[in-house]
C-alpha cells in the first residue's frame, strides 16, 4: 500500500473528505480529523485511535503499527507502515478511525442539542411549543 491507497479508501468512507491540516493531507467526517498523511515521506499514514485501540492494533501487528512520537500517540495517535500494510488491514484501520470519530461527533452533537433544548426550556421527550 502507498499514500494513494490511503487515500482512496479513506474517501470511500461514507461523508469522508479530504482537506489540508498544516500544509499536509487529512480526512476529516464531519470536519473532524480521523487520519492524516502529514508522516507519508516516512512511509506512515496516521490515525485517529483511542490508546486502548491503538494497544489492540500494536499487539495484532506490530509490524504495520506504533505510535506517533511524544503526547498525540500516548492518547493514540497512530502510524500504519504502509508498505507493510496489505488492504484489508488499511481498510480496517481507517475504518475504525473513521467510526471512532463518527461516533464522537454525533455524541457532541447530542450534547449540543440537549444544551440548546434546556436553553429554551424544553423538557426531555417533548418538543418546544
Amino acid at each position: 500500500m502507498d499514500a494513494e491507497d490511503f487515500r482512496r479508501i479513506a474517501l470511500k468512507l461514507p461523508g469522508a473528505e479530504e482537506k489540508s491540516h498544516m500544509g499536509s493531507p487529512d480526512f476529516r467526517v464531519g470536519d473532524r480529523i480521523f487520519a492524516t498523511l502529514a508522516s507519508q515521506d516516512q512511509g506512515y499514514g496516521n490515525l485517529m485511535l483511542t490508546p486502548e485501540q491503538q494497544t489492540a492494533f500494536i499487539e495484532e501487528a506490530p509490524d504495520i503499527f506504533l505510535p506517533i512520537a511524544g503526547g498525540w500517540g500516548r492518547m493514540g495517535a497512530t502510524h500504519i507502515k504502509l508498505a507493510a500494510a496489505t488492504e484489508e488491514v488499511l481498510a480496517g484501520a481507517l475504518h475504525t478511525a473513521w467510526k471512532l470519530r463518527k461516533e464522537k461527533n454525533d455524541r457532541t452533537a447530542r450534547k449540543t442539542s440537549a444544551a440548546r433544548d434546556g436553553a429554551r426550556g424544553a423538557k426531555p421527550g417533548r418538543k418546544p411549543s
